[in-house]
């Protein structure tokens, strides 16, 4: 029994170091290989989805409902395509459409007395109020920090923001020479269809080559920073240095 006994004691003992050897060991490998944060564009902690606002507008540009979403498309191609190669102009196209829908409805209703055929029953319509708030709400959102963007490019004290803010609209004043404004609205609008849904849909490949990208271009700005930047004679870029 005594032989028992120890023998039994000796193997929990034996039970206990392994467990605590084993334990220490995956403390060190964890402290040795931390874990490593996946990378998201635009620094988005959250679902594509989530970050567009969680709505109807967010399932619009995400194609959550195709037939909404294709319609939209459908529209934006067809009013694109009669102002930009037909010629049509905006007040001819509504007036137009306007009496042809006007007359086809009044000459139906009235012949559907002849051929024994119910009145047309015309819906009620009405905007969804909460679409339209939160389109409201996403575009006070997005003039607010566009304001607060510029005031604090302006304010003459991150020249790395002044550099991007110069570069944007220096790319944005190229682009326009290329398109009139119609083409431009036109291409901003698939774009809104098209990239949210794309982007869902293979956001790890594309959150990696922006990684890359990001890199690639703080690599470059630093070079610029410390070879041309840095030698300028300009007095907050000296504070900035000596912090």
């Amino acid at each position: 029994m005594v032989s028992e006994s120890y023998m039994e004691n000796k193997q929990k003992a034996v039970a206990r170091n392994d467990s605590s050897s084993s334990s220490s060991s995956t403390d060190e490998n964890d402290f040795r290989h931390p874990v490593h944060k996946k990378f998201h564009l635009f620094g988005r902690h959250k679902s594509l989805h989530a970050a567009l606002g969680g709505g109807k507008l967010a399932d619009v540009l995400l194609w959550r409902n195709k037939q909404i979403s294709g319609g939209l498309f459908a529209g934006a191609t067809v009013i694109w395509f009669l102002f930009e190669w037909i010629g049509y102009h905006l007040l001819t196209f509504i007036c137009h459409s306007l009496i042809v829908s006007l007359a086809i409805l009044f000459f139906w209703s009235n012949l559907s007395l002849f051929v024994n055929k119910s009145l047309i029953e015309f819906p009620k319509i009405e905007l969804p109020e909460e679409l339209w708030t939160q389109v409201a709400l996403l575009l006070r959102d997005q003039f607010t920090c566009a304001f607060g963007i510029f005031r604090e490019v302006a304010s003459g004290n991150d020249l790395k923001k002044f550099l991007y803010a110069i570069f944007g609209l220096w790319i944005i004043s190229i682009v326009g020479r290329w398109f009139n404004l119609l083409t431009l609205v036109y291409i901003i609008f698939v774009v809104l269809l098209t990239v949210p849904f794309f982007y869902e849909k293979y956001d790890d490949q594309v959150d990696a080559y922006g990684e890359m990208a990001i890199k690639e271009l703080r690599r470059q700005y630093s070079q610029l920073d410390e070879k041309v930047l840095q030698k300028l004679p300009i007095p907050f870029l000296k504070d900035i240095k000596q912090d």
